[in-house]
């Protein structure tokens, strides 16, 4: 997705921005899952940003033991008490990958992996010293074109012409493509004992960059406001808690193979988005859907959202269908709605100009204007 290869290098999670160990257990329980009938060593790569802490949070949940490689650089203070491994993704830095070498997990989890050369060396390193299983975390950007509605995990991949290089490009236009590689060198590694995932746009608490959050602060606003496109266009997102949750099933179930993770199991509509987030609030907010082709002329563009014809008819309607058959779960999109708006309030006034930057007040009252004028009577 295109937001999203603009947005991966970076994520903060605000402190009570994933579930406690006990809320995580009750999580499970409600699921269904029982406690697994051992608990597994797993090694996180990275595992403080994105996905990282609550995967961390879940896995400590079900009695897993977690350690986590990473630079010491980012949100360091989190997890005080697990084994952190100090290193470089890059081998040619510092002490690269020097605390993996001679060490055995039972899974590791790759969610900062973006660059094919370095997710080699250390699905090499993790191999010899005799991991069992390699979780790959990619995206639903690694596919080549967005056109085709229902495509599943068989869809042709993204190619670039120079796959040595190691730069996501000016607007992010490597960034599916590398991903791609990436996936290829890990399953080179690993085999039969890896397991692709391909997640569409993460939402929920802690979600730096604010593109979902934007819908449920925007609402909560007040006023009309513009719904882009029409009500049955599609959309498609997934709560990083659950996504978190179904991997450390995937790795507890030792399941294999490449999935999009995608949310939620049934179509959600724009519509459907916009009136869970109206649930969570007590106010006059004002819908007017403006649909695509007036949008286009005008150069607007909003978060998540994209046309549902032409090469971005498909952008929102990937199946999940191996994904849901493996155990994957999603909680209600009011719930996140409502959670992402709760912590999204915590957040400095630095990270609330952000969200507002994504549709200025005055662009989108131009906007209305425009509409209107066109559209009188």
């Amino acid at each position: 997705m295109h937001s999203s290869r603009r947005d991966v290098l970076r994520y903060s999670v605000a402190a009570g921005a994933v579930a406690a160990s006990g809320l995580a257990l009750q999580r499970a329980s409600a699921l269904g899952r029982a406690q697994p009938t051992a608990p597994l060593k797993i090694l996180i790569l990275g595992g403080t940003q994105l996905i990282g802490p609550p995967l961390v949070e879940y896995a400590k949940s079900r009695g897993h033991t977690v350690t986590l490689f990473n630079r010491g650089k980012t949100n360091a203070e989190l997890f005080p008490e697990l084994e952190k491994l100090r290193g470089d993704r890059d081998p040619k830095k510092g002490d690269g990958l020097k605390a993996l070498e001679g060490r055995k997990w039972d899974v590791v989890f790759d969610d900062c992996g973006y660059f094919p050369r370095m997710v080699g060396a250390s699905a090499e390193v993790l191999k010899k010293g005799g991991c069992n299983h390699y979780v790959f975390i990619s995206s639903i950007s690694c596919y080549a074109k967005n056109d085709v509605v229902g495509a599943d995990e068989t869809a042709e991949l993204a190619t670039m012409t120079d796959p040595t290089l190691e730069t996501m490009g000016k607007e992010f236009e490597y960034y599916g493509p590398l991903k791609a590689l990436c996936e290829e060198t890990a399953a080179k590694t690993f085999g039969e004992a890896t397991t692709i995932v391909r997640p569409g746009y993460i939402c929920g608490p802690g979600d730096w960059s604010h593109r979902f959050t934007y819908w449920p602060a925007r609402v909560e606003k007040g006023g009309e406001m513009v719904a882009p496109g029409a009500p049955s266009d599609p959309i498609q997102v997934i709560d990083v808690r659950d996504l978190a949750e179904w991997l450390v099933l995937v790795a507890e179930k030792r399941v294999f193979g490449t999935f999009n993770a995608c949310g939620p199991e049934r179509k959600l509509t724009m519509g459907e988005v916009l009136e869970a987030c109206k649930a969570n609030t007590k106010n006059d907010v004002k819908l007017t859907w403006i649909d695509a082709d007036f949008l286009a002329k005008h150069g607007a563009g909003f978060p998540i959202w994209s046309p549902a014809t032409g090469e971005t008819a498909g952008f929102h309607t990937w199946s999940n269908a191996r994904a849901v058959k493996a155990g994957m779960k999603f909680r209600p999109i009011g719930t996140t709605a409502k959670d992402t708006l709760a912590w999204f309030k915590t957040e400095p006034e630095e990270e609330h100009k952000k969200l507002w930057a994504q549709m200025p007040e005055a662009d989108e009252k131009k906007l209305l204007e425009a509409w209107h004028a066109e559209h009188k009577g």
